[in-house]
């Protein structure tokens, strides 16, 4: 079948385009990107309990940790290390050699050779002379370890709290270890915010296999920290940026809304109960990523509405303490933006990051959509004027709900438009959520064709769900799942006028603790599986360009044999990028004409390069694909496998 090619050019394409939505769901900061390797480091945890609109916490400080050759632990209060983290260990050896272990998830992981970096704060409660001993334990067996000795105050003197540092290696891996501390005499030692980091950790933050894995998708931009944490099953439980920035051990750990969640059943007390945030990863270090990664940060917001699927909490808009979030907004924007003079840029300044991040787009609300009782729509504008009065240029992207095919779109788009034909910076663009099946993406590749242009789109969070709900004992991302994304980006790329931002959601999934499925990068502690979703979102971000092709309605035709392709220029290298997806199950053949000229390998042809690239994913089965890069002798005439997705660039 034959695709002619315009030398004429379409529409512009943002360079941000591709994201990247980040959300702490499946254990995707704690026990993921964020490289702590230990779990309740500052036994803050709680366990959690709850159902729709009824949510309650148990103390659980003793999570995660157990006694090792004997010896008593005991939680407790009342000297801590920080007031915000009021609770800290205070362990009982009536011998030496006795201690603690950490659960550490599935167990310590260590890489042999690579440094690990332990650190503790201690204080010799009632511990005269002893050390303690930190080491790593493989079946009773002692891989590596390292005394560190106490600093000791005289008898009859408060024992103060000391912070210790210390490196362990191992000689070859180990897997599934336990974290252990032992004390070196009889006696009683306190303990608080114990931690183990891999030295590789990217800016002694990001686990680094997992950064590598996001650096590889150059995205344009990331969505923080959430989805459904930002509102929270209660407000109190809502993601609230102010509390997770500063000093480490003044960051108050809360638990995670995803603790409750067990597909599409929300029962009391799940196997994630104990899943908590310690904040470790907080907004200074959302902040940090997008500056490594070269992304552009787009934090959401809490508009006073705690989770509208699972909750009935919220706060009128009338109330004084609503005036509370608007702050917020305006405070965040000043710790992103503002200069060493200022309250909160002087506070990111000395977190170590003295230049300004470049904020300049915010989501106000998450998946929010208008009730009589949300008044959402009236808590929107709110914030816009607010906002708009103090930062005119913030861009600022609003909600169409948790669908594209309910009442709440339909009346978003109504609202917005009414509101942007009166002032067009009302909204920069309308957050989209879109989890269908993939038959829904390959049909609805046309969806943004004939969109209005006034206020943009932001595909905020997608995913082709092969069957029903959410699960992950149900499903896991497909071929066809991916193949199908592809399908639809074509779309979006071609309608990148009016689609301007667009983000895979979720991003990462821990096996074994996972809340949702399916995801784009499943790991473990050693390893990291990239899906054929992350191989589509890869070869999309990586193949950007400046510029439409304008196909003229072939798309449309090619469609009708259920072939999707979208075509590109890019100016900074004078190419052509030709995406094409065949969700067939045979062959398709594929020729090129450019400008109405034949451009086979003629000598003479002025349009035929020598040769050209190809980037092609097919299956290897039906839950795994692989992607092959290579260069080949120019010709018009290409046979595209069966069921694949291939770039071609000339």
């Amino acid at each position: 079948m034959e695709l002619k090619i315009s030398n004429a050019l379409g529409h512009s394409i943002p360079d941000d385009l591709f994201g990247l939505f980040f959300e702490d769901i499946n254990y995707a900061a704690d026990g993921g990107l964020y490289a702590e390797m230990l779990e309740n480091r500052g036994f803050e945890f709680v366990d959690v309990y709850g159902e729709h609109y009824d949510y309650y916490t148990v103390d659980a400080p003793e999570y995660g940790w157990s006694v090792v050759n004997g010896g008593r632990m005991m939680f407790v209060t009342g000297s801590p290390v920080s007031e915000v983290n009021p609770h800290y260990l205070r362990f009982f050896a009536d011998k030496p050699g006795q201690g603690f272990k950490n659960k550490a998830y599935a167990g310590i992981y260590m890489k042999a050779g690579l440094p690990y970096k332990v650190s503790f704060w201690a204080r010799a409660a009632k511990y005269w002379t002893g050390d303690v001993k930190v080491a790593v334990m493989k079946d009773g067996v002692e891989i590596t370890s390292k005394v560190v000795e106490l600093i000791h105050e005289e008898r009859g003197v408060w024992q103060k709290w000391n912070r210790y540092e210390l490196e362990l290696t191992a000689d070859a891996d180990v897997k599934a270890g336990d974290f252990s501390i032992f004390l070196t005499e009889a006696g009683e030692v306190e303990f608080d915010f114990i931690s183990m980091m891999p030295g590789d950790a990217v800016g002694g933050v990001f686990r680094k296999d997992l950064f590598e894995a996001l650096k590889e998708l150059k995205p344009g931009f990331i969505r923080f920290p959430g989805g459904c944490i930002i509102e929270g099953n209660t407000l109190a439980n809502r993601y609230q940026w102010k509390k997770s920035v500063g000093r480490i051990e003044d960051r108050r750990s809360n638990w995670n809304r995803w603790a409750i969640h067990e597909g599409e059943a929300y029962n009391q007390h799940t196997p994630f109960s104990h899943y908590n945030q310690t904040l470790g990863m907080g907004y200074y270090e959302y902040f940090l990523l997008c500056d490594l990664l070269g992304a552009k940060p787009l934090p959401v917001l809490n508009v006073g509405l705690a989770c509208q699927y699972q909750s009935l909490e919220l706060i009128e808009p009338e109330d004084p303490m609503f005036n509370e979030f608007i702050q917020d907004a305006l405070d965040l924007i000043e710790f992103a933006n503002g200069d060493a003079t200022t309250k909160w840029g002087a506070l990111r300044a000395s977190m170590g990051h003295s230049e300004p991040f470049n904020l300049t787009m915010m989501g106000i609300g998450n998946e929010q959509w208008e009730t009589p009782k949300s008044r959402f729509f009236e808590r929107y504008m709110a914030f816009e004027k607010a906002i708009h009065e103090k930062y005119p240029e913030m861009r600022l992207i609003g909600s169409a709900g948790p669908d594209v095919i309910s009442d709440h779109w339909t009346a978003a788009w109504d609202f917005i438009n009414k509101q942007a034909a009166v002032n067009p910076s009302a909204a920069y663009a309308v957050d989209e959520h879109y989890y269908m099946p993939p038959v829904w993406f390959t049909e609805h590749a046309d969806f943004y064709d004939e969109y209005p242009r006034d206020v943009k789109v932001f595909s905020g969070e997608y995913a082709a769900h092969p069957a029903r709900g959410t699960a992950p004992g149900r499903h896991h991302n497909t071929t066809v799942g991916a193949l199908s994304e592809a399908a639809f980006l074509t779309g979006v790329e071609k309608n990148s006028d009016v689609v301007v931002l667009s983000s895979y959601a979720p991003l990462f999934a821990r096996k074994d603790f996972t809340q949702w499925a399916p995801d784009m990068i499943w790991f473990d502690s050693e390893s990291v599986d990239r899906t054929p979703s992350y191989y589509v979102q890869k070869m999309y971000s990586c193949n950007t360009a400046t510029d439409t092709i304008p196909m003229d309605g072939q798309e449309k035709t090619f469609r009708e044999k259920n072939v999707f392709i979208s075509v590109t220029y890019d100016r900074n290298a004078d190419h052509r990028i030709i995406k094409v997806v065949n969700m067939n199950d045979e062959e398709f053949p594929l020729t090129l004409t450019i400008d109405g000229v034949g451009c086979g390998a003629c000598e003479t042809c002025a349009m035929a390069p020598a040769s050209v690239t190809m980037e092609q994913m097919t299956a290897v089965d039906e839950t795994h694909a692989k992607v092959e890069t290579s260069k080949v002798p120019f010709t018009d005439s290409f046979k595209l496998p069966a069921k694949s997705f291939t770039i071609i660039t000339l």
